[in-house]
């Protein structure tokens, strides 16, 4: 059955194949966004492809695809991305795949932007010695959007939490890479297997400074007496210089020092849990964390699109807080549960 979008046409599974000449094969060429797609409970009309794209909501589906098309233009890979159009490739792959899996009330939904089958520096020659203009060799990019069943997280994971490791691979802030959501994945896929090994449901990522990044695949917020405190994700240097997003030692102030700039991906998760604690009388503080932060922290929260809000009750052999999810966790926990329709 046709069900992923591969550069404008919906082709079966097996035949969803890229060229060996691709930049992401050639070079690692690309951004990727994992959103989560879930019915809605809408009437599906037989032969009605709109009903049936009616019936998925694709959660935070805007908030993915400004993210992406920010990242695509900030990085050169491409200024010809349009969110209207890929917001609607993205919801009929969804309802494409859900004829394919019929029992699936959930979908993880991928879509991956690559170079696509150019070599790029010899687009940048021609354009420097005048033999084309910019316009002339502006090439598309490969497009695949693919969904297959969410995964389901043993409830436990929530109710128990889970233990993180610490990653030996480290977040160089001065690398502009950082931040976006790029198809190199090998340094973070490696400690997550390490982490796995040691049965830890994560590995934390520090900068070359020190300071916390995230997890392999998550936002973190830390919750210390009462207040839920994250670190600067790129994007927020400025906003959050009055809490510590400088130079120099975290204790300090920062005034008068430069701002660094941030390898922290923007999670749209971590968005949704902050804008959740706000709403909620939370306070909220971005700023850069240090370790001994992390471990005196009464809760600690990873985040992400797939599994929402997941609590750590243990730092490898630290324990956190009380040693189990606490208050402000769960509650996240279950405002997530009814966002996407897990208590329905």
């Amino acid at each position: 059955m046709p069900s992923v979008f591969l550069n404008g046409q919906f082709i079966d599974r097996d035949s969803a194949t890229v060229s060996a000449f691709d930049a992401a094969m050639q070079h690692g060429v690309g951004l990727f966004e994992t959103m989560l797609a879930v019915n809605n409970g809408g009437e599906v009309k037989p032969g009605d492809e709109l009903s049936a794209v009616n019936a998925w909501d694709v959660v935070d589906l805007d908030a993915h695809l400004d993210r992406l098309i920010v990242s695509a233009r900030e990085l050169g890979l491409s200024e010809s991305l349009r969110a209207g159009a890929l917001g609607e490739a993205v919801k009929r792959t969804a309802a494409k795949a859900s004829a394919a899996y019929p029992e699936s009330l959930r979908l993880r939904v991928r879509l991956t932007i690559t170079g696509g089958d150019l070599n790029l520096l010899d687009k940048a020659r021609q354009v420097r010695e005048g033999k084309a203009t910019k316009d002339a060799v502006e090439h598309q990019p490969t497009l695949i959007i693919a969904a297959t069943p969410a995964t389901q997280y043993p409830a436990e994971m929530f109710d128990r939490g889970v233990m993180v490791t610490i990653a030996d691979w480290k977040a160089n802030p001065l690398d502009i890479f950082q931040g976006h959501k790029t198809v190199n994945y090998w340094a973070r896929l490696r400690e997550l297997q390490i982490a796995a090994s040691k049965r830890a449901g994560e590995a934390l990522i520090f900068q070359v400074s020190n300071h916390l990044a995230g997890g392999c695949v998550s936002n973190v917020i830390l919750v210390k007496d009462g207040v839920a405190i994250t670190p600067i994700a790129r994007g927020e240097e400025s906003e959050a210089a009055g809490h510590d997003g400088v130079v120099g030692d975290a204790e300090t102030s920062g005034r008068g020092r430069a701002v660094m700039p941030s390898p922290v991906l923007p999670g749209i998760t971590r968005r949704w849990a902050l804008d959740w604690c706000a709403a909620n009388d939370v306070e909220v503080v971005k700023r850069m964390v240090a370790i001994d932060d992390v471990l005196n922290a009464d809760e600690v929260l990873l985040t992400n699109s797939s599994w929402g809000v997941l609590p750590v009750v243990r730092v490898e052999s630290h324990g956190i807080g009380a040693g189990e999810p606490g208050t402000l966790g769960g509650e996240l926990v279950q405002a997530w549960r009814e966002r996407t329709g897990l208590d329905d």
